[in-house]
């Protein structure tokens, strides 16, 4: 299934997504069961999901808003920092500088507030004034479905409840300056997700592609066979003495080719555009202004 969250005719609604993404059939959920887009779904898993199309007709995804699938995300989204080789080496000197030399030691987890969540095509606000190196980073996102402490790797694919994609969008020049990155990943608007979720029975998140656009130019590409730490290592590390809730999203990092890692950087400013796809679930495109 592929499970969105959009606005139409004034209220938000959640939805199944067609096949070939050109409609999507609204499920019959009250405003109150919709204000936090597909979690409810996430909860109690596909026997809702088919209960609540009874009725339904398909609405053209042209006549709909897209919003990010969680636009109210439970807590903190989980990121992992420096998990592809190549990205490794582009910010060595940098932001990992500090970090253990061998990035095979462990996973680099911090997190950005769920504030900082928008929609697949909406704006991220460029903060005036506060930082002037504000990057982008494509990334595959795992949504979690089944909650659990201390989630063996073994297990850990049974706890997935699908896939969408994140920009976990970065002002570099606050991230260095604090020395811990919750600050410059947390900006309002930081973290454009969508365009829906894709459930883990249409998709392995374990073997695909993630490319990252600015204004037209490939500047990402790479394989999520690439991962250092892999999807369910990643679940193993964030549940080790912390509990998982259904809805829980986990980043898994991005590939090289970020403005920070170019010679000389090359930062975003007023006017651009970051389009971000992965293989299976689709794109996400957010100008900044």
């Amino acid at each position: 299934m592929r499970i969105a969250t959009f606005q139409y005719q004034g209220r938000r609604h959640v939805g199944l997504v067609s096949s070939d993404g050109q409609s999507v059939t609204p499920f019959e959920l009250t405003p109150e069961q919709a204000r936090t887009g597909a979690l409810p779904f996430i909860e109690a898993g596909s026997d809702l999901a088919q209960a609540a199309l009874q009725g339904s007709s398909p609405i053209a995804i042209s006549a709909v808003k897209l919003e990010a699938p969680l636009p109210l995300p439970r807590r903190n989204i989980f990121c992992v920092g420096r998990n592809y080789h190549a990205h490794a080496k582009e910010l060595s000197a940098s932001v990992f500088k500090n970090n253990n030399a061998n990035p095979e030691s462990w996973p680099i987890v911090f997190t950005k507030v769920p504030e900082c969540v928008v929609g697949p095509r909406d704006d991220v606000v460029l903060p005036a004034g506060v930082s002037e190196q504000i990057d982008y980073e494509s990334e595959l996102a795992v949504v979690i479905g089944k909650g659990g402490r201390n989630i063996s790797r073994d297990q850990a694919m049974g706890h997935v409840y699908g896939y969408t994609i994140v920009n976990d969008v970065t002002a570099r020049d606050v991230q260095m300056r604090h020395q811990q990155w919750d600050l410059g990943k947390s900006f309002d608007t930081f973290c454009p997700m969508g365009p829906w979720i894709v459930t883990a029975d249409e998709l392995d998140g374990t073997r695909t592609r993630v490319r990252g656009w600015v204004n037209g130019e490939l500047r990402q590409d790479g394989q999520t066979t690439d991962l250092i730490f892999d999807i369910p290592t990643l679940i193993e590390t964030c549940s080790r003495g912390i509990t998982l809730y259904p809805g829980d999203v986990i980043a898994t990092g991005t590939p090289a080719g970020v403005g920070m890692g170019m010679t000389p950087p090359r930062y975003l400013k007023a006017g651009d555009v970051v389009r971000v796809e992965i293989d299976g679930i689709g794109e996400i495109e957010n100008r900044f202004v």
